[in-house]
């Protein structure tokens, strides 16, 4: 059996993309433009907050602007950091399994740590995890395998015995050079679904219902 399970974060354990496309639409309002469909903001939103700037503004200012309003639209969206975002469906139950099962969880994201916990205490998950890997906890970030390492060396088990869920190539590169099982969230922020099959995951769930009674995880 599996010693325990990471997640990555948006997109995968969280749907984020409610709150995150309104601080670029926020955002792109205080600047007198025009705000995007969360249809076309959602697909990148586990790219993080720079690929989303450089979303919204697209043509509209030279290079040289992108990253002051990539700070602007952080502050954006650490104003309302849980005001919509929610356990994907499902996954109150499969928490609730794992913590039944003595089976440890912990969340490995590039989120920064100073909007990944304040999201984690407002939906009163900070509490149940085991371990919180953010994208400035450390000196590497995911692809980079030593955040997962250092998560599974926090809940003392072997990354040969965990499982990890994402929804980014990002993800299942990390995962497989830290010697992890990994699986495909094909339900979260993904672009190109053509492209899954390229990075070679252990396995995909379409729901994260289906995580439960995965073979990797072994609980059936």
């Amino acid at each position: 059996m599996i010693d325990a399970v990471l997640f990555d974060l948006d997109g995968t354990l969280i749907d984020t993309a409610p709150d995150m496309g309104a601080a670029l639409n926020n955002l792109l309002i205080e600047e007198n433009l025009e705000p995007l469909p969360l249809t076309t903001i959602r697909p990148l939103v586990s790219q993080g907050g720079l690929v989303l700037t450089r979303l919204g503004f697209a043509g509209k200012v030279p290079d040289a602007e992108i990253e002051p309003l990539r700070l602007r639209y952080l502050d954006h969206y650490h104003a309302i950091v849980a005001d919509e975002s929610r356990l994907f469906d499902g996954y109150s139950e499969i928490l609730d399994e794992l913590e039944a099962r003595s089976i440890p969880w912990g969340i490995v994201t590039n989120k920064p740590e100073w909007l990944t916990h304040p999201l984690l205490e407002q939906l009163d998950l900070a509490p149940r995890t085991g371990v919180v890997i953010g994208g400035d906890t450390l000196e590497q970030r995911k692809p980079h395998p030593l955040p997962l390492q250092v998560a599974a060396e926090r809940l003392g088990v072997s990354c040969n015995n965990c499982i990890y869920v994402g929804d980014d190539e990002r993800d299942i590169v990390a995962g497989k050079a830290a010697n992890m099982k990994t699986l495909v969230a094909t339900y979260g922020y993904i672009e190109d679904a053509a492209s899954i099959g390229a990075w070679q995951a252990d396995g995909v769930i379409d729901h994260p219902r289906d995580l439960l009674g995965h073979p990797l995880l072994g609980l059936s």
